[in-house]
């Protein structure tokens, strides 16, 4: 997967879905520090559209998603996933 920013490029860039934190999540390096960093929050992102849209707010383009890619985080993210154990003592909302 490759993000981009103007005429900056991360060719392995990461794109996923944390079940803890129930969000699709967004890594890009572009030089020698993190250039972008989304879904670290609760529930931040529940789909790819919004994790997409979130990027591009910020300039950031994402590309060469594998369609297996995409379904297998679908399927992820479709799963239940309890709350866990900060969310239940109220620490995490």
């Amino acid at each position: 997967m490759t993000v981009t920013k103007g005429g900056k490029t991360d060719r392995h860039a990461v794109i996923g879905f944390d079940p803890p934190l129930r969000t699709f999540f967004l890594q890009a390096f572009m030089g020698k520090s993190r250039e972008i960093w989304l879904g670290t929050v609760l529930e931040e992102f529940l789909s790819l559209e919004a994790l997409t849209e979130g990027a591009r707010s910020q300039g950031y383009e994402i590309e060469d998603i594998s369609r297996e890619t995409i379904i297998e985080m679908t399927k992820l993210a479709a799963q239940p996933h309890a709350p866990r154990i900060g969310e239940r003592l109220g620490i995490v909302r």
